[in-house]
């Protein structure tokens, strides 16, 4: 009778994932490597695998969402620009370029990353600046208008 990989894991006591993942993400590479499949924590490697690539999301949303806020503050707050803001608007559109470029099967969530992205920025925005979010628009700048100031 074949017990799952977790149960025979713990019996040979070897790291689990609940138990020490470091540990247990060592093993199941070395596993992988072997190609012994009937030894693998199948359901937790692809709990990882999944994780990495909602990192890997966040990630990219979050170098937008920084573009988006600064440039929302960019627009409507002239007088309070700064070359920090610039440089933080370039930087940030530089991670989000390299990101997608690294993930470029995140492309076919583009239109998503984007509508999160704005809709946190707006937030953020008014939340920083103290006006209300009425006073940004509802649906996000195209991305000629994200990037024209800023041309990398």
């Amino acid at each position: 009778m074949n017990k799952p990989a977790s149960a025979a894991t713990f019996e040979r006591n070897e790291p689990t994932y609940d138990d020490d993942g470091y540990g247990w993400a060592m093993r199941q590479a070395t596993l992988l490597r072997a190609r012994q499949t009937n030894a693998l924590d199948w359901d937790n490697i692809a709990e990882e695998i999944e994780s990495m690539g909602r990192r890997e999301y966040n990630a990219t949303e979050s170098a937008l969402r920084i573009v988006l806020l600064h440039l929302l503050k960019w627009e409507h707050q002239p007088m309070l620009r700064t070359r920090s803001w610039s440089s933080s608007i370039r930087e940030h559109l530089r991670r989000f370029d390299r990101l997608l470029a690294a993930n470029p099967g995140l492309k076919s969530s583009l239109d998503e990353i984007v509508a999160e992205a704005y809709r946190q920025a707006r937030y953020e925005a008014a939340q920083e600046t103290g006006f209300l979010p009425e006073t940004f628009p509802e649906t996000p700048p195209s991305w000629e208008r994200i990037r024209a100031p800023f041309e990398l």
